[in-house]
């Protein structure tokens, strides 16, 4: 893909998290027969991308991957041209407290279980809760992957930890467990451009920080649009437009995240109402993320992220030891 010489590139992804992986955050019972919306969300999100003309990259859990009712929709995703990536297998947050063998495990099955399912090889991977280490990044060189998009490079972490701990159901044991879930103060000093993290002995691989708006640091993704588009419209516009002056003044090409929970309310999920913006109604999100996107593309070439990944490499990108 040509990118215009006035246009910074912009990646689009959607962590394809289902029903069970967000009750089990929220320590609802029942999420371990794996409820699932994906073959309602699946062809309501393609059919809206498909309007918009763009073309993005779904980041799979494995284990829907591994369960034959979601075939049908996840196959949907590639046959509708969108590119598939890794989202691990058990969607555990705490991905980057397990042993490296696990690790890998985690990779390699939900790997494989994907592409057996899509007939596409994922070459990104994102960590649940953007958990990632050392061990994972090497996993993935060792396995040929072109990107890790887990970083989150904001200093609101411990605050979301603590919002998320206050309002979910989860036991002492568990909330001990998720301890450093969402990084810490010191996330907010992380580079927000890509950059190539070298992992030791010649091996690097490209990180793709998912966007934060530059100088405050402070996320940019849909779902947090959503959150100031129930107090003001208006304020998520001015929110949006401070963010586009930023990375173009500081040339930022931006990633760009979703999530299911984005485009779907509490009115085609009740059973997550729970979480913030499922009050919001679907017909009003999906006009929102339509709005949204169309002022992006005024001023980014939209593209899939392994896309995006080739045009940062093909810019040169900055190096970073671990």
């Amino acid at each position: 893909m040509k990118i215009s010489s006035n246009k910074l590139p912009a990646g689009i992804s959607l962590d394809l998290d289902n029903q069970w992986s967000y009750m089990r955050i929220h320590g609802d019972e029942g999420w371990e027969k794996f409820p699932s919306y994906l073959d309602t969300f699946i062809p309501h999100v393609i059919k809206i991308l498909e309007d918009l003309g763009i073309k993005i990259t779904f980041f799979i859990v494995g284990h829907d991957a591994a369960i034959e009712a979601n075939h049908k929709a996840l196959r949907a995703i590639t046959e509708a041209g969108h590119e598939v990536g890794n989202h691990s297998f058990s969607h555990e947050s705490w991905l980057h407290t397990l042993p490296k063998e696990k690790i890998a495990q985690e990779i390699e099955l939900a790997e494989s279980t994907i592409e057996k399912v899509t007939g596409m090889k994922p070459v990104g991977f994102r960590g649940p809760g953007f958990s990632w280490n050392k061990d994972v990044l090497e996993v993935l060189h060792d396995r040929g992957y072109l990107f890790d998009a887990s970083t989150l490079p904001t200093w609101i972490g411990p605050f979301a930890r603590q919002y998320y701990f206050w309002t979910s159901k989860l036991s002492r044991e568990e909330k001990k467990e998720r301890g450093k879930l969402f990084g810490t103060f010191s996330d907010g000093l992380r580079r927000l451009k890509p950059y190539s993290w070298d992992i030791g002995n010649d091996k690097r691989i490209l990180e793709i920080p998912v966007s934060t708006m530059p100088v405050f640091r402070i996320p940019i993704h849909l779902s947090y649009l959503l959150y100031i588009s129930t107090y003001s419209e208006f304020l998520m516009n001015l929110y949006l437009g401070i963010t586009i002056i930023l990375c173009k003044l500081t040339r930022m090409p931006v990633s760009f995240l979703l999530h299911p929970l984005d485009l779907i309310g509490g009115d085609q999920v009740p059973e997550l109402e729970f979480f913030p913006g499922m009050k919001v109604k679907s017909d009003v999100k999906v006009r929102i993320f339509k709005k949204v996107i169309s002022k992006l593309s005024k001023h980014f070439t939209l593209m899939n992220m392994s896309a995006y990944s080739g045009e940062m490499l093909t810019r040169g990108t900055k190096i970073r030891k671990i």
